[in-house]
């Protein structure tokens, strides 16, 4: 790569998938100078204020951050340490609205700089959320829809989506309509989409939190031969670096504002064996009965449940566990009575007090602050002030009352909704990924919140890809697969005989086991 600006008309043209920019020099045997990836020198990043002129404004910086072009960098550090506004902020057409100052550059060019075109092609970008990413109706044209807008020829982009499309697998469900998919495997569509630009750096933000055991590990894969065999730059913002740390090359840390390197070794895991404990509730009769239940979205479509059975015991922690698109999103739905069975019967005995949480927390979003948020239910559901200050200090969101809650993270609006849904006082709380986008310390937070939900006679069911805490913290867990359930056991009994969902002892898992459950 002679240039910056050889590259960058040659992405804005043809973008083409290219090793060359970390081949070493033949002649020599040494790597040829070039630009990093990413550099930045006292870069500082503030979201602008609110109305009120006494509220905190969230920053970062300043810091500095050098990404070697072909490295493959983690990004981890706690919920809400500025880990997405960085990563955006690589990306002018999607950068955070606020005031940057310092130096930011993209392979040797400011990344303000970028033009629309530019910033399409060069560096790719997968959310933390696949819905606020997805454009089109169906799979097969929003895989294509990157390349219609930059105008590439018919015969490129058929044969660009074509790989792309097996190179992740995506066969099957190719010309199926994006409502369709689980939030996994929308994922895997938003990564597609993304690769088929051919960028040179590709910028990913809690990619796998969506993703089960199987899939995370084909996805990971993948993300490495991208890396290694087309030479493109890899920078993932993580809460699961243990996962990540054999296919990485360096890490960095997000504290404070800054940014600290860490030695991978810090991310060895050993397998978790969880603890047999006593039943909760064992005695007790189900709240929730699921019997022979069929379920699909269209007349022509696959079953989704196929003859599904489950109990759920009255006070209990139950999670559901499988593949993605293996129904468990469905289940919740049926459960809440927001998606009708075509056959069979749901008895609900909690139905007149339940709370569900999305996997996307945006859909419980309806106001303009986080306090608004806190109170909307206030008057129907009778909770008093000191509960939403009680529950925003618990979470972490004393500080952000006056914030807009799309301008949290990710993890701090996951935060949000399930504080919005715990004043509610719910019988029945369904979640879906209760976990994503949280820190091992966050977690512990909510693990602590679900398990105290149960000791006082909550009944919680929820659908998870965090193996370690379904395995920590749940009472029993059914694997489902083909429509069914293929097993319901005890968590401990369950997590300990399984041959591919058997969980690791991450960050949270040795925090969990050093603070210790509710009992």
């Amino acid at each position: 790569m002679a240039s910056i600006t050889a590259q960058t008309a040659h992405s804005a043209n043809a973008p083409e998938c290219s090793a060359s920019l970390c081949q070493p020099d033949f002649e020599t045997g040494k790597k040829t100078a070039s630009p990093a990836a990413i550099e930045a020198k006292s870069f500082e990043f503030v979201y602008l204020p609110s109305e009120d002129p006494q509220a905190p404004c969230a920053s970062i910086g300043p810091l500095d951050w050098r990404v070697p072009q072909g490295a493959f960098q983690l990004l981890v550090g706690a919920t809400g340490s500025g880990k997405t506004t960085l990563l955006r902020s690589c990306k002018p057409s999607i950068a955070p609205h606020g005031q940057c100052a310092g130096e930011l550059a993209v392979f040797g060019q400011p990344a303000s700089q970028f033009d629309d075109r530019q910033s399409a092609s060069l560096v790719g970008y997968v959310s933390q959320n696949p819905e606020n990413q997805i454009v089109c109706d169906t799979v097969w044209h929003e895989v294509a829809f990157g390349l219609e807008n930059l105008g590439t020829p018919q015969d490129v982009m058929r044969r660009r989506v074509a790989e792309v499309a097996h190179f992740f697998g995506i066969e099957p469900w190719f010309r199926r309509q994006v409502s369709e998919l689980s939030g996994g495997q929308r994922q895997i569509v938003t990564l597609a989409s993304a690769l088929a630009l051919c960028p040179s750096l590709l910028l990913l933000d809690e990619p796998t939190a969506q993703l089960d055991p199987v899939a995370e590990k084909t996805f990971l894969h993948a993300l490495f031969r991208i890396n290694r065999e087309l030479g493109i730059t890899v920078v993932v913002s993580t809460h699961n670096p243990e996962a990540m740390a054999e296919y990485a090359t360096e890490a960095v840390c997000m504290d404070g504002g800054s940014l600290r390197s860490i030695v991978l070794s810090e991310f060895d895991a050993q397998p978790l064996i969880p603890q047999p404990r006593s039943p909760r509730n064992a005695d007790v009769s189900a709240c929730i009965t699921v019997s022979d239940a069929y379920c699909r979205y269209e007349r022509t479509s696959d079953w989704v449940l196929r003859g599904f059975d489950l109990r759920v015991a009255q006070g209990s922690i139950h999670t559901l566990i499988g593949g993605n698109g293996c129904g468990k999103s469905t289940l919740l739905r049926v459960i809440a009575g927001v998606q009708k069975l075509d056959r069979g019967t749901c008895v609900n005995a909690l139905a007149q007090r339940q709370a569900l949480l999305p996997q996307d927390p945006k859909g419980l979003f309806v106001c303009d602050t986080v306090q608004e948020e806190l109170a909307e239910w206030q008057h129907a559901c009778g909770y008093a002030d000191a509960d939403i200050d009680a529950i925003a200090q618990a979470f972490g969101l004393a500080e952000r009352l006056s914030n807009h809650p799309y301008d949290l993270s990710g993890g701090q609006q996951q935060l949000l909704a399930l504080a919005k849904l715990l004043l509610t006082k719910p019988s029945l709380l369904l979640l879906d990924e209760p976990t994503k986008g949280l820190d091992p310390q966050t977690k512990c937070q909510v693990a602590r919140a679900i398990q105290e939900q149960a000791r006082a006679g909550v009944t919680v069911v929820m659908a998870t890809h965090d193996l370690p805490f379904a395995a920590l913290v749940a009472d029993e867990a059914s694997m489902l697969f083909d429509g069914e359930s293929a097993a319901t056991q005890s968590a401990p009994e369950f997590f300990a005989d399984n041959l591919f969902y058997r969980p690791m002892c991450d960050s949270f898992a040795k925090q969990w086991s050093e603070n210790g459950a509710v009992q």
